[in-house]
């Protein structure tokens, strides 16, 4: 018995006495940390001058604003604005429009990158496959100045297409001043300058998954088909969830500067969206609070976008933008 004891005693967990591990004071791991900090510095500063101190002009949702009189001199009017904002039926047709350029990119734009990095990674020689990316990499670089302009001289109405049309007796056809394609020709624009660049985060996710897997399935009888459906979207499916969650928190944001290029050709009723009503009712009409207030109401439901599709991607077993 005596032998017993003594061996409980020995064995016994000593998790009780054991002291907690050392904590690292804060002075030194800010000095271990410095090279980091000191390297990210400029990041944080410009995130801070641009982005969240321009937050605290939120505040003129709130307010009677006159830039004369500035934050302290102007008048606080409570929801008034958001009032006159929901009263306005300019802003339902910018809201109605936004939404119905979000559903087309979501529909039309987001699958193409994804389709794209998957052939590309079939293409079996490097050279052709860096040529081709090269070719549609190409006009992302380019401004949207000059692709309204390709665009115009491609199928304006003075443009190569209805020229030929009209050699060959045929009635010419109004693209880029037709009000109901327009918003089908803001995603056509979109998907050629852009898609191709969407690419390259899903060809490093095609990347990152074990080849050995698809060496497994070919063993195992599995076709090209099955290959992709069973280890290729399986293996994409964390990034592809990840940029969904991230192009919902900026679906509301539809591309001010293309729109602005062609607003006055289809006119306000179909071009205009939430950018393009908060600079013309702000900066242009001087209606400031308005203004802000819609662009205030814009981030607040962006925000709300980006937690819903991140709380549904936990329930799908996934990351999403960031941990519970």
């Amino acid at each position: 018995m005596a032998v017993d004891e003594a061996a409980a005693r020995v064995s016994a967990p000593r998790a009780a006495h054991a002291h907690p591990p050392h904590k690292v004071p804060f002075l030194v791991r800010l000095r271990n940390d410095s090279p980091l900090l000191l390297m990210v510095a400029p990041a944080v500063i410009v995130l801070a001058l641009f982005t969240y101190i321009p937050l605290l002009g939120s505040a003129v949702a709130f307010m009677d604003y006159v830039p004369f009189l500035g934050f302290t001199g102007s008048e606080w009017v409570g929801f008034d604005n958001f009032t006159a904002l929901f009263q306005d039926s300019a802003f339902w047709s910018a809201l109605s429009n936004t939404l119905q350029i979000t559903f087309l990119q979501l529909v039309l734009f987001f699958p193409l990158p994804i389709l794209l990095a998957v052939l590309l990674n079939a293409v079996a020689l490097p050279l052709a496959r860096r040529f081709v990316q090269s070719v549609i990499y190409l006009p992302h670089f380019l401004s949207w100045v000059i692709i309204v302009a390709l665009f115009q001289q491609i199928l304006g109405g003075a443009g190569v297409v209805n020229r030929f049309l009209l050699t060959h007796g045929l009635s010419a056809i109004d693209v880029m001043s037709n009000p109901s394609t327009f918003k089908l020709l803001l995603t056509m624009q979109g998907i050629w300058k852009d898609a191709g660049w969407g690419t390259i985060i899903f060809l490093a996710a095609i990347a990152a998954i074990d080849p050995g897997l698809y060496e497994s399935a070919v063993i195992d009888g599995a076709s090209a088909w099955r290959r992709f459906v069973h280890v290729t979207l399986p293996g994409m499916r964390p990034i592809i969830i990840l940029m969904l969650i991230l192009r919902l928190g900026d679906s509301l944001t539809v591309g001010f500067e293309q729109i602005l290029l062609q607003r006055d050709a289809v006119g306000p009723g179909a071009a205009e969206v939430l950018d393009t009503y908060v600079y013309y009712h702000g900066v242009v009409d001087g209606s400031w609070g308005t203004a802000t207030a819609a662009g205030l109401l814009k981030g607040v439901v962006s925000l709300l976008l980006v937690l819903l599709a991140n709380k549904l991607a936990h329930k799908l077993g996934e990351e999403g933008v960031y941990q519970r």
